[in-house]
């Protein structure tokens, strides 16, 4: 099906027209967002003499059927792009479709990967290095103004304080970041038993390596969940605070791992034998 009345339509005003629409900022076009989205969407074809409720209804129900490829009743980023973004634009797709990460120790190696000089921040420069890294892993030839282009319109859309800099938060936007592992458990589990089956579960959860020890981004994961658990939005310089503290507190034999033994004895729980 082709996408009327978005010809041309770049990367940047993709962008825009996502912002306009996901008036909550929850990653998806749904509910009335979504009717606005296809009356915006007639205006563009030029059907200003029939904007009436069942003409919208209609044409949503003939592109939704196409595109809602979840079968949810709303559009996720990726399904809107491929309903109007042109084929040579799609590099937005690439970081959600081809990079999912449903891990945060996953996402921190990728955070230390790319904050090169351990600021705490991704800059437009450090952006730029993961754009060309994620093209050049699909096989894509880029010209640098072309991606010069991409960082721009990528540092406009997720830099929320419009700083130069992306945090943690933003980065978990751009990759799609799965929901904090740590939500689905009840931290206040009274039973000795119930707290010991949660602990091992979350312990395997974060020991990626299974040496049986977190190190690295395994720590700096842990330290991000725990964080967000009570405070949503956190900052890269305040995730390396907690990490020191965590490592001064439960990293017992001082080799800068957590083992499974220490951490259970940080928290107060004793293993079973």
């Amino acid at each position: 099906m082709d996408s009327p009345g978005f010809d041309n339509l770049d990367a940047a005003g993709f962008l825009e027209t996502w912002q306009r629409f996901d008036a909550d900022d929850n990653g998806y076009i749904e509910g009335k967002e979504l009717d606005d989205f296809f009356l915006h969407l007639l205006k563009k074809l030029g059907t200003e003499d029939d904007l009436s409720a069942g003409k919208v209804q209609k044409i949503k129900e003939r592109f939704m059927s196409v595109y809602d490829v979840t079968a949810d009743g709303r559009l996720q980023i990726q399904e809107l792009a491929n309903m109007i973004l042109p084929e040579d634009e799609h590099f937005l797709l690439l970081f959600r479709r081809e990079t999912p990460l449903d891990n945060s120790v996953e996402f921190m190696r990728f955070w230390r990967k790319y904050d090169a000089d351990s600021s705490g921040y991704i800059s437009a420069s450090e952006l730029r290095n993961f754009l060309r890294d994620l093209f050049i892993q699909h096989k894509k030839v880029i010209a640098e103004p072309k991606l010069d282009e991409y960082t721009d319109t990528m540092m406009k859309f997720f830099d929320r304080n419009k700083n130069g800099r992306l945090d943690l938060n933003d980065l978990a936007r751009i990759l799609s970041l799965e929901e904090n592992f740590l939500l689905q458990f009840k931290m206040d589990a009274c039973s000795v038993e119930d707290r010991r089956r949660d602990f091992e579960e979350i312990f395997k959860h974060y020991d990626v390596s299974k040496t049986g020890a977190l190190e690295g981004p395994e720590v700096d994961g842990f330290v991000k969940d725990m964080m967000e658990l009570v405070k949503p939005s956190i900052r890269g310089v305040d995730l390396d605070k907690l990490r020191e503290i965590l490592l001064r507190h439960c990293d017992v034999n001082q080799d800068g791992k957590i083992q499974k033994s220490e951490l259970a004895l940080c928290l107060g729980l004793k293993l079973n034998q």
